[in-house]
């Protein structure tokens, strides 16, 4: 097995129905651009409220992948 280096970059997912929904769609997203994604992160929760009521979670989360330089 040979020396890695990986690069860590944050991201942050958002969605109407859930958390993890939230982290799935940030993840799927990088997957699409960015190759040998290894361990995502989780770094913090919220929720955007509109009119008293939750609107939309947010997943922000810490990414990393293989780095290919």
């Amino acid at each position: 097995m040979g020396d890695s280096v990986y690069k860590i970059i944050d991201l942050v997912g958002s969605s109407q129905k859930s958390w993890e929904d939230a982290a799935t769609q940030a993840i799927t997203k990088a997957a699409g651009s960015l190759k040998d994604l290894r361990i995502a992160e989780v770094q913090k929760l919220d929720i955007k409220i509109e009119e008293g009521k939750p609107a939309q979670f947010r997943t922000n989360l810490r990414l990393s992948f293989k780095y290919q330089g």
